[in-house]
């Protein structure tokens, strides 16, 4: 079983910036590969960036590629997503995830969610 909790969240102009974290519980953490997922307001919930339990390998969707960037520390069972240059289409509830080896892209590869944190993006 694996608690998470997102933080962070917040408003930001248009151009600026922001880092979400998410403290994660139990031992088996550096196990699961982690990812970040949005949810705008009316919208379906959709892949933003994963990283896998090494922390060398990560995938972005194409709109926050290079703008984005995940990154975990198992020491302190924690995933981070730095987020700059951001945009109002930025604006959404940012969800962290967990799943096992192999997860892809995908909502149905994760097991574990974090129960959401607002980022407003104004312009």
């Amino acid at each position: 079983q694996v608690q998470l909790v997102e933080s962070g969240g917040g408003s930001v102009q248009a151009g600026g910036s922001l880092k979400l974290s998410c403290a994660a519980s139990g031992r088996t953490f550096s196990s699961y590969t982690m990812a970040w997922f949005r949810q705008a307001l009316g919208k379906e919930r959709e892949f933003v960036a994963r990283i896998m339990w090494n922390g060398r390998n990560t995938v972005y969707a194409d709109s926050v590629k290079g703008r984005f960037t995940i990154s975990r520390d198992n020491a302190k069972n924690t995933v981070y997503l730095q987020m700059s240059s951001m945009t109002p289409e930025d604006t959404a509830v940012y969800y962290c995830a967990a799943g096992r080896l192999g997860a892809t892209s995908a909502i149905a590869s994760y097991d574990y969610w974090g129960q959401g944190t607002q980022v407003t993006v104004s312009s």
